[in-house]
């Protein structure tokens, strides 16, 4: 007789997903929060180097749109623990078209900045070479 177990042994498969799903969105705030140490430093860069306003208002641009996911994000996990508290959770498709949805958002968010933190590099190092 074959019976499906359970991923891990002492939980249903549902628990250990959103505790999966819970471990994720905390590795996305501490990474978003990362970032926004980063941008402070990268701003100071800018303004102290290379002195181009469109590039200050690309990085004011994306330090804003990063405090706005962190705030959407802190918003999510904590109506996901609220959830899990009342015991309110499934792992139903809304929950998870919600989670995908987060995901996605983070994604393209770390991939803009990336753009933009290179364009910062980019610059960095045409500075120094036009300094020497």
């Amino acid at each position: 007789m074959n019976i499906a177990k359970s991923f891990y042994p002492y939980k249903s498969d549902q628990t250990a997903i959103i505790k999966k799903d819970k471990a994720e969105i905390n590795n996305w705030a501490n990474n978003l929060e990362y970032i926004s140490e980063e941008l402070e430093q990268l701003i100071t860069l800018e303004r102290q180097l290379l002195n181009n306003s469109d590039l200050l208002q690309q990085l004011h641009s994306i330090r804003r749109e990063n405090t706005l996911r962190l705030g959407s994000l802190y918003k999510y996990e904590g109506a996901i623990r609220n959830s899990i508290n009342d015991d309110k959770v499934s792992c139903d498709t809304f929950y998870l078209n919600n989670h995908e949805k987060n995901r996605n958002m983070y994604v393209e968010h770390i991939k803009k900045y990336r753009t933009i933190k290179t364009k910062v590099f980019t610059r960095i190092v045409e500075h120094a070479k036009d300094a020497t």
